[in-house]
């Protein structure tokens, strides 16, 4: 049993990283074999509107035509058991990163049908991990939860399955005295850091611990 996490975010110890590193450690131990993929180590862009993945008879159709470092990337998608996706919230979505990578991989297996359907060869079971410096209230306020709910849709209609795990208020610097962010109460941020953060953590672990308990039935 293979599962795979895709960092979407440029840090690579930080909240995001760290949640997806929980959720690996839950996998195994469940017996997974794991991978942790940084998106900003590779070279690609997004969707470059070809079409190539959806002519009728092509060499491409299903598949993203552009050979780049992401080409070897959904060879390895194809051969998991699970995904996990994880990312920062930037202005109210996903990673410029993660946007570009979601294209590339979504995409090429939509089925422009009513209802639409996938050309994905089999069902596995995926999760996306949010991390914020925004309180939920001010996430509910933003609107970001649409968002995040139209992506747990298109996983669940690409890959089968779908589920999201939202971390609030997280700590954006080790320290606040040197950054010009007034908004933001820095002993609040800490006391958060040390009460909430690990409840998130443990959240992260049962989310591995489930996505590769469903691939063992």
């Amino acid at each position: 049993m293979k599962i795979i996490a895709f960092n979407g975010s440029p840090r690579k110890e930080w909240n995001t990283a760290i949640l997806l590193k929980k959720a690996l450690e839950g996998a195994s131990s469940q017996g997974a074999e794991t991978e942790l993929i940084h998106l900003y180590d590779l070279k690609y862009k997004g969707c470059i509107s070809c079409f190539a993945c959806k002519k009728k008879g092509g060499e491409s159709y299903g598949k993203c035509v552009v050979k780049d470092a992401l080409k070897p990337i959904f060879e390895k998608v194809e051969t998991a058991d699970a995904v996990i996706f994880g990312s920062p919230v930037y202005l109210g979505t996903v990673t410029g990163e993660m946007q570009s990578f979601m294209e590339r991989l979504i995409f090429p297996y939509i089925i422009y049908s009513d209802p639409p359907a996938s050309l994905f060869p089999k069902k596995i079971s995926t999760g996306f991990i949010y991390t914020m410096g925004v309180t939920e209230e001010a996430m509910n306020q933003f609107g970001y939860q649409q968002r995040f709910t139209n992506i747990e849709r298109l996983l669940k209609i690409i890959f089968g399955s779908g589920e999201t795990l939202l971390s609030f208020d997280t700590l954006q610097f080790e320290d606040y005295s040197k950054v010009v962010a007034p908004r933001f109460d820095p002993v609040q941020k800490l006391r958060r850091r040390k009460e909430i953060f690990p409840q998130d953590c443990q959240k992260a672990f049962e989310m591995g611990v489930r996505l590769a308990a469903k691939e063992k039935i």
